[in-house]
């Protein structure tokens, strides 16, 4: 026997709310197309729609482009949509969650700069697989090119390694 009470906490979509989800899923679809095939070889996508993204740039009439994001939407339906929206703003620089994630990167190099070995030792905590020997070395570099007012190329190389890693750890790499 069911209940009522089940039927009524079920409801329908309206159109207007299914046409909304279809065409966030083309946008979606329209930022896939855009992103280098590295990046597209780590997000769970099924063959038919890593071809269709692939074959994206060789639509240039407008009308066929549009028909062609037509086709990504609906080959989207069956992908884990939070998987990839996940992935893809860790990777555009436009969202909030990579400027945050790039700050904290900032933060945890000028602290390596100035810090100690106890910042270091917090770090390698963090960061398991931190080649120590190797990070000395450029945090070395980086002080003495701050103390005589170089160029920070040293300071460069230390947030390239330290993004390194945390992509490596994040599963970006």
């Amino acid at each position: 026997m069911s209940d009522i009470s089940d039927l009524d906490s079920f409801e329908e979509k309206s159109k207007t709310q299914v046409k909304r989800e279809l065409h966030a899923l083309q946008d979606l679809g329209q930022r896939l197309a855009t992103l280098k095939p590295d990046v597209l070889d780590r997000l769970p996508l099924t063959d038919a729609l890593r071809k269709a993204l692939a074959d994206a740039p060789k639509h240039t009439a407008n009308i066929a482009r549009k028909r062609h994001l037509q086709y990504i939407g609906k080959l989207m339906r069956d992908q884990d949509i939070d998987a990839i929206l996940a992935l893809v703003d860790q990777l555009d620089a436009s969202t909030r969650q990579y400027n945050e994630r790039f700050h904290a990167l900032e933060r945890w190099r000028d602290r390596l700069i100035a810090g100690n070995d106890e910042t270091l030792e917090a770090f390698v905590s963090e960061f398991p697989e931190t080649d120590r020997q190797h990070l000395r070395s450029l945090i070395r570099h980086a002080q003495h090119e701050a103390a005589r007012d170089k160029p920070p190329a040293a300071s460069r190389k230390i947030f390239k390694y330290i993004r390194g890693l945390d992509e490596t750890q994040r599963g970006l790499r």
